[in-house]
C-alpha cells in the first residue's frame, strides 16, 4: 500500500463521513460535488469535506482507492457510498436517510 492509499485509508477511519470533492464544501468547485454537498447539508449531516484540486496525487490516489472514477466520493464509517448519481438515487428513494440513520448519524431531512 503507498504513503497516500494509507493517507486515504486513516482519512476514511478516522472521520464518520468524508467527501473527497472538487473544491470546499464552502465553495464546489464543481456542480457534482455542489449537489453532494446540498444533500448531505439537507439531511444534517456532518462531514469531512477534502478538496482533491489541492493535490494531483490525492486526486489519482482517490480514484485508485476506491477503483472509482470520478468524483466526488462519499466515504461513511470507513465504506464508500459512492459519487453524484448513486447519492442523488439513494435520496430519492429514502435509501441514503435509512443508511446514515442505521450508522447513527443524523440524518433528518429539512422540509
Amino acid at each position: 500500500m503507498t504513503d497516500m492509499q494509507t493517507r486515504i485509508r486513516t482519512e476514511v477511519q478516522e472521520n464518520p463521513v468524508v467527501l473527497y470533492m472538487k473544491g470546499t464544501a464552502q465553495m464546489p468547485q464543481c456542480g457534482f460535488s455542489n449537489v453532494v454537498v446540498q444533500i448531505l447539508r439537507g439531511l444534517n449531516v456532518d462531514f469531512r469535506d477534502v478538496n482533491v484540486l489541492e493535490d494531483p496525487e490525492l486526486r489519482q490516489g482517490i480514484k485508485d482507492f476506491s477503483d472509482w472514477p470520478t468524483i466526488p466520493q462519499l466515504y461513511v464509517k470507513g465504506e464508500f457510498v459512492g459519487g453524484c448519481d448513486i447519492i442523488r438515487e439513494m435520496l430519492e428513494t429514502g435509501e441514503l436517510q435509512t443508511y446514515f440513520a442505521e450508522r447513527g448519524l443524523t440524518a433528518n431531512a429539512s422540509a
